[in-house]
């Protein structure tokens, strides 16, 4: 099995604000994940990422708001998406003009 995109989306959420969300499904776990997902989500603000939730090789699930990395406990392709957005939803009522 190759590797299959199951989500590539890029949203304009305001002017220089966007999201931009990748999800493949992978015949084995990227090393550091105990799932077949590779995944980059991201949120973008002025040129800078500000949020973003991966699995790097190597590094496994975790995400960055801001200059914090912490781990990230996937349960499934819907439950990260729900958690990036609630991420962004905060970001977004904190941070946004």
């Amino acid at each position: 099995m190759k590797a299959k995109l199951l989500l590539k989306q890029r949203r304009e959420l305001s002017t220089g604000v966007f999201l931009e969300s990748k999800v493949w499904e992978v015949p084995d776990p990227v090393l550091g994940s105990s799932h077949t997902y590779k995944y980059s989500l991201v949120l973008v603000s002025d040129g800078e990422c500000v949020i973003r939730y991966d699995n790097e090789r190597g590094k496994g699930d975790h995400r960055h708001i801001g200059d914090i990395e912490t781990p990230y406990v996937f349960s499934t392709p819907e439950r990260l998406i729900a958690d990036f957005l609630g991420d962004v939803n905060q970001w977004r009522s904190k941070c946004e003009r």
